[in-house]
């Protein structure tokens, strides 16, 4: 398939991520792509920053399918939630979740969401900071929140994108698909930057 006036081929894509919510989200951009597993340890480094976590997960997890497929671009994103300087993981179990939220209520909490994109030696690494207020709320308004959407896989376990956004206060952020996981307006630059045409032009040469 040709997708310019000059009939350039479409280069190849994946996604190095299980996440689904990523998924969903790189096909808006309606580009063909692969989505292959990194098979990377999430584990912090002794002394390491939220920030530099997410950074060190997003090229790591693009490392590692790039390795394998040294002809595609791979994407690696990799998100984590500072509270005051502490990283806040995904929920995984009801009570869990009802924990963070009652930490988070009336806090601020920086959603770093680091992207990385590579193609052997080429690579860009990024990451777009969401600043997220959470709304002080009683204890029911809470478990009547997890009950409704069990955000169990999400860190911060209050999904934006849905029923979440009622507990949240105010959001500030230059990229909105950041905080879901995959900051587009970022990686829609670094994508055309690589030589995709976005959007793509499906008709055929």
């Amino acid at each position: 398939m040709s997708i310019s006036k000059n009939n350039s081929s479409i280069p190849q894509l994946i996604l190095a991520s299980t996440s689904k919510y990523r998924r969903e989200l790189l096909e808006r951009l309606r580009i063909p792509f692969e989505v292959i597993s990194p098979k990377v340890a999430e584990t912090p480094l002794t002394g390491e920053s939220t920030l530099d976590l997410a950074l060190r997960l997003a090229h790591a997890k693009a490392a590692a399918v790039a390795k394998e497929h040294p002809d595609a671009w791979v994407i690696g994103s990799d998100q984590v939630a500072d509270l005051c300087g502490a990283a806040i993981g995904k929920p995984g179990n009801f009570e869990s979740a009802l924990a963070q939220l009652q930490l988070m209520r009336g806090q601020t909490v920086t959603f770093q969401t680091a992207l990385c994109l590579m193609k052997c030696e080429i690579q860009t690494t990024l990451c777009v900071p969401t600043e997220v207020t959470f709304r002080k709320l009683s204890d029911d308004v809470l478990e009547n929140y997890l009950l409704a959407e069990e955000s169990y896989d999400c860190a911060g376990s209050a999904k934006s994108e849905g029923l979440g956004i009622s507990l949240l206060e105010s959001i500030k952020s230059d990229d909105p698909t950041a905080l879901i996981g995959l900051p587009l307006i970022a990686l829609t630059g670094l994508l055309r930057d690589a030589g995709f045409f976005i959007p793509v032009n499906n008709i055929q040469q």
